[in-house]
């Protein structure tokens, strides 16, 4: 427990919004009694965030959102605080699902979700909730794309406010932190120099825009795949190759998907692969890479080549090394995302749960835009813990841009 705690204050030390919200939330207590269940990766990020609402007044119980993202230490050091951990690094899919389902045993009044599986639990296996269910926040990409989807077909039963879709969170936390940390694990797990190296990233929306940032500030040739014509044309003008994952595949030396989609790279795209060529994910399901046509494909499996780096022979001779098992390599091989990022990301999620509680009666069942005014809260504190300052507006510049009678 010791070695959580030590984590969770570093993490702590570069959170300064996060924190200053905590101690806002233990004064005014606006989560007082509400149960809320949680399925989020559990990181020593997550666990401050976890120490706000707390002190807001929450009781909670957290289960993880990916099987190979828990730091067990920060888990226990949770437990030890007092929240209810239903999570433990490595378990199979049965144990991970499991544990969603004892983390939903608390009947929850709120629920925090990053991919939506617990939401989708709910709908499906524990409809005997739903009924004490009254709002909850969603993380990812992939998550908003499944809401949408269930509200589009009539089937979400209360409202969800899509954390992930503010300026700050797709800015920072998507495109900064996931292409620092998504590196951080490839090269962790491989020791891959990148420089002369041919990067094929897959995905030019703010995750894949970071990893492809990142990549060519390293010094990588860097080779985008899109469906999306308008992001294809952006890669292009930002000087970036793009092309289809069938010309894309004999030229890569390393693959990262970052699309939220299944089967961006298939079969087809695997025999035409070179000798060592790296696949990794940065999407938040193992479904992108088809990671069970590589093993039919492969002739032998050497599991644990390096740290979270398992290498398939193909008959041919050609090896392909899997990163992360085909999960999010981030949060596997590394911690994910800097805690100066998540600082921005939690803090929205810790604003967004206060604003639930506040008006989660008059809402109905839908997808909901984060407000406004937390998105603007939280870059303006985020500013002032940096020591940053801005300018603002005049009494005159705020009269010409309510004006319509001033012209040139």
């Amino acid at each position: 427990m010791e070695l959580g705690e030590r984590r969770i204050s570093w993490a702590a030390r570069s959170m300064p919004v996060l924190t200053a919200i905590g101690e806002r939330f233990a004064a005014e207590r606006p989560l007082d009694g509400l149960r809320i269940s949680a399925c989020l990766h559990v990181t020593a990020e997550t666990a401050v965030l976890m120490g706000a609402l707390r002190a807001g007044g929450a009781t909670i119980a957290l289960a993880a959102s990916n099987p190979l993202s828990t730091q067990d230490d920060v888990a226990e050091a949770l437990r030890g605080y007092g929240i209810d951990v239903h999570a433990r690094a490595g378990v199979d899919r049965a144990t991970y699902y499991r544990h969603i389902h004892q983390a939903l045993d608390l009947g929850p009044d709120l629920v925090l979700d990053d991919g939506c599986d617990l939401v989708n639990i709910l709908h499906t296996e524990r409809v005997d909730l739903l009924d004490g269910v009254t709002g909850g926040c969603e993380e990812t990409t992939t998550g908003i794309i499944r809401l949408r989807q269930m509200t589009a077909e009539g089937a979400l039963r209360f409202p969800v406010v899509a954390v992930n879709d503010t300026l700050t969170k797709r800015m920072f936390d998507n495109r900064y932190g996931t292409g620092q940390s998504t590196l951080d694990g490839v090269m962790r797990a491989t020791n891959l120099m990148l420089a002369g190296r041919t990067v094929v990233v897959a995905g030019f929306g703010f995750c894949g825009r970071g990893v492809a940032e990142r990549a060519k500030g390293l010094g990588a040739r860097v080779v985008v795949t899109e469906i999306d014509p308008v992001k294809a044309l952006d890669a292009t003008l930002q000087g970036y190759e793009v092309r289809p994952m069938a010309e894309a595949a004999v030229l890569g030396d390393l693959f990262i998907t970052v699309t939220g989609n299944r089967d961006v790279i298939t079969g087809e795209h695997l025999v035409l692969m070179r000798d060592g060529a790296v696949l990794a994910n940065a999407g938040h399901f193992d479904v992108e890479i088809d990671v069970r046509a590589l093993g039919e494909l492969a002739v032998e499996v050497h599991t644990g080549v390096r740290p979270n780096t398992d290498e398939y022979v193909l008959a041919d001779g050609r090896r392909i090394l899997l990163l992360a098992e085909g999960r999010l390599v981030n949060l596997t091989a590394a911690e994910g995302h800097p805690a100066a990022v998540m600082d921005m990301s939690f803090s929205a999620q810790a604003l967004a749960v206060a604003w639930l509680a506040r008006e989660r009666a008059g809402l109905a069942p839908g997808v909901y835009d984060v407000p406004e005014g937390i998105d603007a809260e939280v870059a303006r504190l985020k500013l002032a813990a940096t020591g940053i300052a801005i300018d603002y507006l005049t009494p005159e510049q705020e009269s010409y841009l309510h004006s319509w009678r001033v012209g040139s």
